[in-house]
């Protein structure tokens, strides 16, 4: 495993997820960078969006030592994005069970989702801290919540965009124990999207017999009306 970065020289993105839905112009920079590179790219997108020297970042000797440092970085970038998702997720379930308009089973299974989604978030933060890094900032959200069947609805897509998320990034991770973690929570986003596709009568596997992922740019534009 490599060893984790100090929290002084880890990125810090606790605004850098947001900034790049909000901001087009350093999203298509972060995809010009990442386009070929996966993870490698998107720790010196992270080093040089935090003020560090990407000359040095991205000329200094491929060593065992820069590339297992660059592997972290782009680890906890990744779990930052991950966890800024479940931020979002969590904070919708929230609403939606304060909102009162599910009870029953299908109001506690909402619940149940809802619980699920904050221990990932504490997973997530917890697995950033053990790299060395600073879990990602909460974002401030919104979302439209008017009736039981167009948040069913909207469950539907959320759940089924998350399962995507991290399905396009498992290629990108380093560390086998971060992709074990991220493949844990991917499989249970997809039980979410299932089950929910139920409720609304949707197809439970939208792909067929192969899922698809997402990459980040698709993921990005699908949260940004969800930010406040």
């Amino acid at each position: 495993m490599p060893s984790p970065t100090t929290e002084d020289s880890a990125p810090q993105p606790a605004g850098i997820v947001e900034r790049l839905v909000r901001d087009d112009t350093d999203r298509k920079r972060f995809l010009k960078m990442a386009g070929g590179a996966g993870a490698a790219s998107f720790g010196a997108f992270v080093l040089a969006a935090c003020g560090s020297s990407s000359k040095k970042a991205t000329t200094a000797p491929a060593t065992a030592s820069t590339s297992a440092s660059t592997g972290v970085k782009g680890d906890l970038a990744i779990l930052n994005y991950a966890l800024t998702l479940e931020y979002l997720e969590t904070e919708f379930y929230g609403k939606v069970v304060a909102s009162g308009l599910f009870n029953g089973k299908t109001g506690a299974l909402i619940k149940d989702f809802g619980r699920q989604e904050a221990t990932h978030v504490e997973a997530l933060k917890g697995a950033v801290e053990k790299l060395g890094g600073t879990p990602a900032a909460k974002p401030k959200a919104k979302f439209p919540i008017s009736s039981a069947g167009q948040v069913a609805q909207l469950a539907y897509t959320v759940e089924n965009l998350g399962a995507a998320a991290y399905l396009g990034q498992a290629a990108n991770i380093q560390n086998p124990e971060v992709l074990a973690s991220a493949l844990a929570i991917h499989t249970v986003e997809a039980r979410h999207a299932a089950t929910l596709g139920t409720l609304v009568k949707k197809p439970v596997t939208p792909q067929g017999a192969f899922a698809t992922p997402a990459d980040m740019s698709t993921v990005l534009a699908a949260v940004k009306p969800f930010l406040a």
